[in-house]
C-alpha cells in the first residue's frame, strides 16, 4: 500500500464539533496514526496548535496566526509586525467600539502577529480602520482577523514544506474559510467541509457533504494511502 499523503488541517470549522467549540476528539486517533507529514494551519495565536501537536502526540508543523507564525520544528518565523494591528484596534476602540473577549483576552494574549476581534461586533468600521493602515480583515467565521495583506497560511505552508521535504503537489488540505484558499492554492488536493464559507468552496477541489470533523474525517478515510 502506498503511504498517505501529507495533510493541511485548519482546526476551527474543520476539527471541531458541529457547536463549532472544541475539537472532535474522533480525530485524535486517525491524525496521530497518519503515515505522513501533517501541518495544522490556523488563525489561532501559536501556542495553540503547538499544543494541539503535543496533546495529538505529532511533529510540531505550525501555521499559526493565518501565516504570521511559523514553526518548522526547528526554527520560528515570524512574518509580521504586531504593532500596525495594535494600531488599528486601539483606533476601533477609541471609536467605541470593544474587541468582545472581556479583560483578560485569552484569544490575543499570546498573538504576535495580528490580533482578532469576535465575530459579533461591527464589522464595517474594523474594516475602514484596517485599510487606512494598510491591513485587511480576515473573516474566519470564528472571529474578525486584523492583519498583514502580505502573509497567508499558503505562504507558511509553503516554507514549513520547503523545510521538511513535504511535496505539495501530493498533499492534501481540508479548511473552512476564506483564510484557506491560499493553502488550497499550493497544495494537489483540497477539500472544504460543508459548512465552509462561500470562498472556500469556491477554492476547494471538493466540497463535502460532511461538516466539521464529519467532513474531515471522511477525507482522511478518502485519501489514506493515496500518495
Amino acid at each position: 500500500m502506498a503511504d498517505d499523503p501529507p495533510l493541511v488541517l485548519d482546526i476551527d470549522g474543520t476539527l471541531t464539533r458541529p457547536d463549532r467549540w472544541g475539537i472532535d476528539p474522533r480525530v485524535f486517533d486517525p491524525i496521530r496514526e497518519w503515515d505522513a507529514p501533517i501541518v495544522l494551519a490556523t488563525g489561532k495565536a501559536f501556542p495553540y496548535p503547538v499544543a494541539l501537536c503535543h496533546f495529538v502526540g505529532i511533529p510540531e508543523l505550525v501555521v499559526a496566526e493565518n501565516g504570521g507564525v511559523v514553526y518548522t520544528g526547528d526554527d520560528v518565523f515570524v512574518n509580521a509586525d504586531r504593532e500596525a494591528a495594535q494600531a488599528v484596534v486601539d483606533a476601533y476602540e477609541a471609536a467605541g467600539h470593544s474587541l468582545g473577549w472581556g479583560p483578560e483576552d485569552t484569544v490575543n494574549r499570546w498573538r504576535e502577529t495580528e490580533i482578532a476581534v469576535e465575530i459579533s461586533q461591527p464589522e464595517q468600521p474594523l474594516r475602514e480602520i484596517a485599510v487606512e493602515y494598510g491591513l485587511e480583515v480576515v473573516d474566519t467565521g470564528y472571529a474578525f482577523h486584523v492583519k498583514d495583506p502580505s502573509v497567508s497560511k499558503g505562504d507558511g505552508v509553503r516554507t514549513v514544506a520547503d523545510a521538511v521535504g513535504i511535496d505539495l503537489e501530493e498533499a492534501v488540505a481540508v479548511g473552512d474559510s476564506e483564510n484557506d484558499v491560499s493553502t488550497f492554492a499550493v497544495v494537489g488536493r483540497s477539500f472544504a467541509v460543508a459548512n465552509a464559507d462561500a470562498a472556500a468552496k469556491e477554492a476547494a477541489d471538493v466540497v463535502l457533504e460532511d461538516a466539521h470533523a464529519d467532513g474531515t474525517l471522511s477525507v482522511l478515510e478518502r485519501v489514506r494511502g493515496d500518495a
